[in-house]
């Protein structure tokens, strides 16, 4: 466990293609993947307002969620940035559920722990959903703060639960009915 953020409770992989990425995992007894299509989610990158767009694949393996994520090249995010430079894809951040993303980044600068915030999700103008931030002096795979809130713990309960229940080949890639809270079969 990490002594300023807690236990690990997300794997983010940035990949070239989010379905080749849940197949790689399906094929190892991880699944099954939550398949979402991300359009216009307001965000600041790099002090810039931004919508995301992108594919992402939610699964648990256990405790630890594991998430692939293509970026849309045409939408400039840290996940593009990595893709740039790694092209092949792999780890680009492990993700810590926090109360408040202000809090702990306050609670970081008064430890003297050096980061840049580099990328914020969540409703303008506070962007309190999401911040992904590296440290200044060892810099690498960045790491993700996750404000808890009531869609997110319904949502991750919804995934871990189908992990629990899954055979290994029922509806391996799943989507989420948002309207009736509940995992559905992508056709």
């Amino acid at each position: 466990m990490s002594a300023f953020f807690g236990p690990v409770i997300q794997q983010g992989y940035v990949v070239p293609d989010v379905e080749v990425a849940m197949q790689h995992w399906l094929a190892r007894g991880v699944g099954p993947f939550v398949f979402v299509d991300i359009n216009d989610f307001p965000g600041i990158y790099d002090d810039q307002p931004i919508l995301a767009k992108m594919q992402a694949g939610f699964a648990y393996s256990g405790d630890q969620q594991i998430e692939v994520i293509t970026p849309s090249p045409d939408h400039p995010s840290i996940y593009q940035d990595y893709l740039t430079e790694s092209p092949c894809g792999g780890l680009q951040h492990l993700a810590y559920w926090v109360n408040s993303v202000d809090e702990k980044l306050a609670e970081l600068s008064n430890q003297h722990i050096r980061h840049k915030v580099w990328q914020r999700y969540g409703e303008p103008p506070d962007y309190q959903a999401h911040a992904y931030l590296d440290l200044i002096d060892y810099p690498g795979i960045m790491i993700q703060l996750m404000a808890r809130s009531d869609f997110y713990d319904l949502l991750f309960g919804l995934l871990q639960e189908a992990a629990q229940s899954w055979d290994g080949k029922t509806a391996p890639i799943r989507l989420l009915d948002a309207a009736n809270t509940r995992l559905v079969t992508r056709e």
